[in-house]
């Protein structure tokens, strides 16, 4: 058998071609639908800290803006599971700083 070697910078941009790109993308249509729907007194104060698991991770910077989340989750998980049904969301979990 003949195997070749490939550097380390081929092993990482297939690493990213193959996993992380494709990842990155479903990420960013979150975030971008996100940003669009979050209403703009919480655009502020809440921000993305993880997607996985079907969970999306969220961070506000007050007991009440995380108060103020938790009433809109809902209605925002329903029309993020809408506009980005491939990232498969099935909760938003809401977190202090």
């Amino acid at each position: 058998k003949s195997y070749s070697a490939a550097s380390l910078g081929q092993v990482a941009q297939r690493l990213m071609d193959d996993r992380i790109s494709p990842r990155q993308a479903q990420f960013s249509k979150i975030t971008e639908a996100w940003n669009r729907l979050l209403p703009a007194e919480l655009c502020g104060h809440c921000e993305i800290v993880d997607i996985s698991g079907g969970r999306l991770k969220v961070q506000a910077d007050s007991p009440s803006y995380m108060y103020e989340l938790q009433i809109c989750s809902s209605e925002l998980l329903k029309e993020l599971q809408r506009q980005c049904p491939r990232v498969r969301l099935a909760k938003i979990k809401v977190v202090a700083v």
